[in-house]
């Protein structure tokens, strides 16, 4: 399939995937991944307002709101606990995933990320850029986010990837896009933090530092990630000890490769991410989580396939991260 058809694909994989509450489901494949996580989602309605599906990009953001908004009173308590000095437990934040219809899952997970709650921010205040629109109905759900962000952007919590707790440069990065873009003054300080971390340790979510929110420079970025974490084959991984499904090529990391190496002026590498990415599509023209080109650790496939059956696809973060790189590059 080309980039233009797959690129319409995407577009009908993702609204296909939407519920009537605005909510995206992050793969409707996998039962652990039929909940909608805010940052994916944020992903995906960013993806969507590029090409011009503005009514299911507001859908989310106005989800997101009412999801905020419906823990107005535990936020509000949050708040003044943490100010009185008290230690908040990961199971008392906000979790990181819903059910479509906005209810908390109930089951154990990492539950306390916050680069989602940033992440909805910084999508909707581009939304309202791209198109020169006002969300009124999403303004007092964003309004909360900020002040919880604000409140609790220092505490250690679960990276992307949702199997490391501590102080994550992605996650830094995420939230400082969100209070940057609803102009608070909390940003300034986040993005301090995070040019204090040394090195931060090798892995694929670095790679949004540069692109979309440069706050770091991609030509530097870019040559660490290639070095560490491209397969022969130009697929990114995770990081280099990742075992998840025997440790794939992810195709949205794979895109967001691409993007950052448009930002550095190497145009021809963001094409070659592009077409690899869309190499791995299924006949049916979905986009999978992982690849298995090559794998780094091989004896964990079965057992994941084992535990969850097969990696999810299709996977709505991955359609689009796909749909936003093509946009950048005029295929979209």
């Amino acid at each position: 399939m080309d980039v233009p058809a797959l690129a319409g694909r995407s577009v009908s994989v993702i609204l296909a995937g939407q519920s009537e509450s605005g909510a995206y489901v992050a793969s409707p494949a996998l039962e652990e991944y039929r909940y909608s996580w805010l940052r994916d989602g944020a992903f995906v309605a960013d993806a969507m307002s590029r090409v011009g599906k503005t009514a299911s990009a507001e859908a989310f953001f106005g989800w997101c709101s009412e999801v905020v908004l419906a823990r107005a009173e535990r936020v509000e308590e949050l708040i003044a606990r943490h100010r009185s000095g008290e230690v908040i437990a990961d199971g008392e934040h906000l979790p990181c995933r819903f059910t479509t219809e906005g209810e908390e899952v109930g089951v154990p997970w990492s539950d306390f990320q916050l680069d989602g709650y940033g992440l909805w921010l910084w999508a909707l205040d581009a939304h309202e850029r791209r198109h020169g629109t006002r969300l009124d109905g999403a303004a007092a759900g964003a309004a909360l986010t900020e002040r919880y962000l604000a409140e609790f952007w220092a505490e250690p919590c679960f990276d992307w990837w949702e199997e490391r707790r501590g102080v994550h440069a992605a996650t830094l990065g995420c939230v400082q896009a969100g209070l940057a873009a609803r102009g608070r003054p909390e940003a300034a300080a986040v993005r301090e933090a995070l040019h204090e971390l040394v090195e931060p340790p090798l892995d694929g979510s670095l790679l949004c530092l540069a692109e979309p929110f440069d706050l770091v420079d991609p030509t530097a970025l870019l040559d660490r990630i290639e070095a560490g974490l491209l397969s022969p084959g130009g697929g990114v991984h995770r990081r280099p000890a990742d075992t998840y499904y025997g440790g794939g090529e992810w195709l949205l990391l794979t895109c967001l490769l691409g993007w950052c190496r448009l930002r550095a002026g190497r145009e021809d590498g963001a094409r070659a991410a592009l077409r690899w990415t869309a190499e791995h599509a299924t006949p049916e023209g979905d986009l999978p989580e992982q690849a298995r080109d090559h794998l780094l650790a091989p004896g964990w496939y079965e057992t994941w396939s084992a535990r969850w059956g097969p990696p999810a696809s299709p996977l709505m973060w991955s359609h689009a991260m796909f749909l936003t790189l093509a946009a950048e590059l005029g295929e979209a």
